[in-house]
């Protein structure tokens, strides 16, 4: 304790921790604004193909928009169960090299959205 290298040890060891906290950050951050830039790009295409529905219609438009909502939230629920990562599915279908069963091919669909999911959702 009393030595004048302590210090330094000290010091050396707080540089290692923050880095053991740094790297982990910086994936939050680049997961966060993926998931931004995600949602930003999915609105913009989104409300530039969308006509406007005639009053008859919106109805009818609402109740199954409150059921596509419902089927959404069921699951995004059993992803997040599973650990299944949207981020991790992105990363793996542009640099499918990361995998780490080492196939190298893209990510299986997920079977929580199926063929008939997607055409639903149109």
């Amino acid at each position: 304790m009393l030595s004048p290298d302590s210090a330094g040890m000290r010091e050396a060891a707080f540089v290692r921790r923050l880095d053991r906290h740094t790297r982990p950050l910086e994936r939050v951050e680049r997961d966060l604004a993926i998931a931004i830039e995600t949602m930003a790009l999915f609105v913009r295409f989104w409300l530039a193909v969308t006509p406007p529905l005639p009053e008859s219609a919106q109805a009818a438009a609402k109740a199954k928009g409150a059921e596509r909502y419902r089927d959404f939230v069921e699951t995004l629920g059993r992803r997040l169960q599973r650990g299944n990562s949207l981020v991790r599915e992105i990363s793996l279908e542009i640099w499918p090299e990361q995998r780490s069963d080492g196939a190298g091919s893209a990510a299986p669909i997920d079977p929580d959205l199926g063929e008939g999911d997607i055409a639903d959702a149109r």
